[in-house]
């Protein structure tokens, strides 16, 4: 399963750990698959994380060279609205 939302790879790395941690005994079959998974899933996680966080500091600076409350500046309104973002960006 390819994870394509920051909740699909958050769900999937929440789905090995959990299965990792309830084996009894650990199946090296699938050990592989779990990891390649996982780390897709880290990485997708990962470069959201990181859309987020510079989003974040570009409205909060915006919004505090004009003077606004990030709340009301154009910047956090279209960060606000997922239909803005084109496809393959991150934010």
């Amino acid at each position: 399963m390819k994870a394509k939302t920051f909740k699909d790879a958050y769900g999937v790395l929440q789905r090995h750990a959990r299965t990792l941690r309830e084996q009894d005994e650990p199946d090296i079959d699938d050990l592989l698959r779990l990891v390649t998974e996982s780390v897709s899933a880290y990485q997708l996680c990962q470069q959201r994380l990181d859309a987020v966080e510079q989003a974040l500091e570009k409205t909060l600076a915006s919004a505090a060279a004009t003077g606004q409350t990030p709340a009301t500046s154009p910047a956090a309104v279209s960060f606000s609205d997922p239909t803005t973002h084109q496809k393959g960006d991150h934010a």
